[in-house]
C-alpha cells in the first residue's frame, strides 16, 4: 500500500563502441516523483566491442544486465525490455552524458558522469538528532515459531522505571525500524514523540530486511503477525515495561496485523490503526488504483479499462487455492487475453511471465483475498482508528466506515474512529494526497496526529 517503488529488472547489455571513450563507471541520480534513485553503468571494453552492467545502489542491486543497446555518433541507447526501460543520452565534450530515462511510458531526465554523485538530502525538520533526551537501546529478539531473529530499537522515557509500551508495525513492503521511505522516517518521529511523553516504544526491521533475519519474499501478512507476537514476548522480559499496558500501533498493512495479534494474544492492551484497512484487499486495490490514477491525470476511459481488467485478475486470484495454482491460472488468462501494451523487444512469453510475477506471490495472493472485517469483529481491547482525509491509498470513507461497523458488530465498547482533515496516507499535511507529494513535503508526521495518538494511549495506560 505504501509501496511507491521504481523497480529495475535484470537482463544483459552490449554496446557498440565508436571513437569516444565510453568505458568506465557512469553515475547519475534519477529523480522521479517522490523519490531519488542512484544508477550506475559499469562499461568495459572487450576484444572488439564493450559490455556493461547497471547497478541500482539504493535498491541493493548490482550487475543488472540490459537487453539492447548502442553507442553511435556520441548517442548512447540502452533498453531493458523486461522492465519497460529505455535510456538515451548524448556524450558531450565535457564528458557528461545528457539524456532521458523512460519507463512504462513516463520520461525523466537522467544525466551521467564519471564523478561520484549523491542524492540531494531533503530537509526533514521533525527528525530527532542524537543525543536523545531518553534512553535508547538496540536490541535483538527471537521469533521461535519462524526460527528467526529480529533486530530493533527499544526507547524508554528514562533508564529506570516501569512504563506502558507500544510496538510499531510498518506498512507493506520491506521496511526498516524507522519505516524509512522517500527521505522520511515516520517511525523515528513517532517513537521520539511517544517516548518523550512517557511511553516506551519498540520498533524493528522487518524480517529479511536491514539487520533482521528471515525471508521477506515468502512471508504473508499472517507470518508478520508472528513477528509481533515475538516482540510482545520480548517486552514481557523487560523489567521497565508494564506488562499489562502493552499496545500495538500499525500503519497501513500494520493496521491489518495489529487486530490479528490482538485476537490471538491476551497481552495486547490496546491497538492503534493508522490508515488501517477495513475492506477486502481486492476492493482496496481497485479503489486505490482509481483514486491515484485520477490524481495523476488519467482519463475516465483508461481508468475504466484498468478497473475492468484488474477485476478479472482479482476474481481469478480469489478463486485460486494456492500460489502455484494462481501462477497457472494467470498464465492461462494472460495468454488468452494478451496485453496490447507489450514493451518493444520482449517476447509474448516473457511479458506473460512478467505480469504473472507481479501478482502470483505469497504476500499478494494472501492480501487480495484477506478481508479484515471478521477479525475486527473479534477485537475486544480498546481501538483507535485514524485516517487522513486525503489518503488515496487507504481511502478513509470506505475503510473507517468498515472498521467502525465491524467493531460495533463485535460489541467493542471502546472504539474511537477519527478522520483527520487534510492529511495523506503518511499523515502529512498535504495538498492533493497524491503519493507524488510525499517526498516533496518537509513534514514527516502531522503534529495533530501525533497528539491524537499520544493522548489516547495515555488515557488507556492510566
Amino acid at each position: 500500500m505504501k509501496k511507491i517503488a521504481f523497480t529495475i529488472l535484470a537482463a544483459l547489455i552490449s554496446l557498440t563502441f565508436f571513437g569516444q571513450e565510453i568505458t568506465g563507471q557512469w553515475n547519475g541520480v534519477l529523480k522521479v516523483p517522490g523519490a531519488q534513485l542512484r544508477l550506475v553503468f559499469n562499461i568495459e571494453k572487450t576484444a572488439n566491442e564493450i559490455s556493461a552492467t547497471m547497478d541500482s545502489p539504493d535498491q541493493g542491486a548490482k550487475g543488472i544486465p540490459v537487453s539492447s543497446s548502442s553507442f553511435e555518433n556520441s548517442v548512447l541507447k540502452i533498453g531493458i525490455s523486461q522492465a519497460q526501460i529505455e535510456y538515451e543520452g548524448t556524450l558531450g565534450k565535457d564528458n557528461i552524458i545528457v539524456g532521458n530515462f523512460k519507463q512504462a511510458g513516463q520520461s525523466f531526465p537522467l544525466n551521467l558522469s564519471k564523478e561520484k554523485v549523491e542524492k540531494e538530502i531533503p530537509n526533514r525538520p521533525q527528525e530527532p538528532k542524537k543525543p536523545y533526551s531518553y534512553y535508547s537501546e538496540d536490541i535483538i529478539f527471537e521469533n521461535k515459531k519462524a526460527g528467526i531473529t529480529l533486530a530493533g530499537t527499544l526507547t524508554l522515557p528514562k533508564q529506570e522505571g516501569v512504563f506502558p509500551a507500544v510496538i510499531l508495525i510498518s506498512g507493506s513492503g520491506p521496511q526498516n525500524r524507522d519505516e524509512e521511505l522517500l527521505g522520511h522516517k515516520p517511525f523515528l518521529v513517532l517513537s521520539d514523540y511517544l517516548t518523550k511523553n512517557g511511553i516506551a516504544v519498540l520498533r524493528y526491521d522487518d524480517r529479511g530486511f536491514a539487520a533482521s533475519k528471515g525471508d521477506f519474499k515468502t512471508a504473508t501478512t499472517a507470518d508478520f503477525a508472528t513477528d509481533i507476537e515475538a516482540g510482545i514476548a520480548y517486552l514481557k522480559t523487560r523489567k521497565e515495561i508494564n506488562k499489562s499496558k502493552i499496545g500495538l500501533i500499525g500503519h497501513s498493512e500494520g493496521g491489518i496485523i495489529a487486530p490479528m495479534v490482538a485476537t490471538q494474544s491476551k497481552d495486547v492492551a490496546f491497538i492503534v490503526l493508522l490508515a488501517g484497512t477495513g475492506i477486502q484487499g481486492d476492493q482496496l486495490l481497485l479503489l486505490q488504483q482509481q483514486l491515484i490514477g485520477k490524481a495523476s491525470g488519467m482519463s475516465d476511459e483508461d481508468l475504466q479499462k484498468i478497473k475492468s481488467n484488474n477485476t478479472k485478475i482479482f476474481d481469478i486470484t480469489n478463486k485460486s487455492t494456492s500460489t502455484e495454482q494462481l501462477q497457472t491460472d494467470l498464465t492461462n488468462y494472460f495468454k488468452q487475453n494478451p496485453n496490447t501494451e507489450k514493451p518493444a523487444g520482449m517476447t509474448d512469453e516473457e511479458f506473460v511471465k512478467l505480469q504473472v510475477q507481479q501478482i502470483a506471490t505469497p504476500w499478494m495472493h494472501y492480501f487480495i483475498k484477506y478481508d479484515p472485517a471478521p477479525t475486527l469483529e473479534k477485537v475486544k481491547c480498546p481501538v483507535l482508528a485514524l485516517n487522513g482525509e486525503k489518503d488515496l491509498q487507504v481511502p478513509p470513507k470506505e475503510n473507517l466506515g468498515a472498521i467502525k461497523e465491524a467493531l460495533s458488530k463485535g460489541g467493542n465498547k471502546n472504539a474511537t474512529v477519527i478522520e483527520l482533515p487534510n492529511l495523506n496516507h503518511l499523515f502529512q499535511e498535504c495538498t492533493t494526497g497524491s503519493p507524488q507529494e510525499y517526498a516533496t513535503i518537509e513534514q514527516t508526521f502531522s503534529p495533530t496526529a501525533l497528539t491524537e495518538i499520544t493522548k489516547w494511549i495515555q488515557t488507556q495506560a492510566n
